[in-house]
């Protein structure tokens, strides 16, 4: 067998692999517990800590026990929350998101006087929580009025900056809300949701938030996970609209989203690794079909690798606590 090429000069990427100290120095995405963002579901009562059943590990709490959380968080490098509220009551024009006494409120209240400013707290701009029918905004008819639910999400993220919000993140897709909200809000930042998909992913979810529409679905206001040119014409609007950071949602199903807006824009950008994403790691991991941790990291740096710099992950605080592991 006559060999064409001399070995010394052949590439050997596995030289690089020999060891554990060798693979680690030579790792291009490195993920950090800072870029991690923990969502935090908060609900009525005290001393609550109800266990989310389709979301193994997490929880809804009450107000009260979100301080213990947020320690938790922080003692492992987490340095970030997203907040979502379960209200005592509903109603058609979701008025309990923007109630001084809102549940989100009151959580933004409860965590600043505990942590201060270690914690970077970003609340959720949406109505699906709080209106009795689980849509994103107030319907005519049948259909989600865009307009009319613009004036209530300008109500409502004041309300959650003036409780003490870091950022304040408009999610539920409608056209012009990053304007709306900026009008009234020029100097709090905005993250917004700017490619957020129709998904099968959010399931989970909408149990943990109590948010599934009572009829019909979310896709005429929601994108179509088909669209990749369209995902980006959203994402320039909210920034010509003065948002601060994008959001793509879901994570995984959308990676190529991530790098083709990595690409393009400068700002930060965040991926939510979503409740189903979640919940399929945790359900194989169950049944002895993945391992959770290495499945879990290995997804996380695929977020990270393709090119968001905020991740908001379910995993936030034990893949903090994995990383710390590996950093000892």
């Amino acid at each position: 067998m006559t060999i064409l090429t001399d070995p010394a000069t052949v590439f050997r990427g596995r030289r690089l692999r020999r060891t554990p100290a060798l693979r680690a120095l030579v790792r291009e995405t490195r993920l950090h517990p800072a870029m991690l963002v923990a969502p935090l579901f908060v609900r009525p009562g005290r001393g609550v800590r109800e266990e989310i059943g389709s979301m193994p590990g997490q929880h809804r709490l009450s107000v009260d026990e979100l301080p213990a959380a947020a320690g938790r968080l922080l003692d492992a490098g987490v340095r970030s929350v997203l907040l979502f509220g379960l209200p005592e009551s509903k109603d058609a024009d979701g008025s309990g998101a923007w109630a001084d006494d809102g549940i989100v409120q009151q959580a933004i209240g409860a965590l600043r006087g505990a942590v201060g400013d270690e914690l970077a707290i970003i609340a959720d701009v949406c109505l699906c929580e709080y209106t009795s029918h689980g849509h994103c905004g107030v319907l005519r008819g049948e259909s989600v009025d865009n307009d009319a639910t613009l004036s209530l999400l300008a109500r409502t993220a004041p309300s959650l900056a003036a409780a003490g919000a870091d950022v304040v993140a408009p999610s539920a897709m409608m056209d012009g809300q990053v304007a709306a909200i900026r009008e009234v809000l020029p100097d709090t930042a905005i993250l917004a949701y700017a490619a957020k998909h129709a998904s099968a992913f959010y399931g989970p979810f909408r149990e943990a938030a109590d948010s599934a529409p009572a009829f019909g679905d979310r896709r005429t206001y929601q994108m179509d996970a088909a669209n990749g040119r369209e995902a980006r014409s959203e994402i320039l609007a909210d920034l010509e609209e003065g948002a601060d950071m994008i959001m793509i949602k879901p994570a995984l199903p959308a990676l190529d989203l991530v790098a083709d807006a990595r690409a393009t824009i400068d700002v930060p950008l965040a991926a939510y690794q979503v409740s189903g994403e979640y919940a399929a790691i945790c359900a194989a991991a169950e049944r002895g079909w993945l391992d959770r941790r290495a499945a879990a990291m290995e997804s996380l740096t695929a977020i990270a690798r393709a090119g968001a710099g905020i991740i908001v992950t379910y995993f936030a605080l034990e893949a903090a606590g994995w990383l710390n592991e590996l950093d000892r």
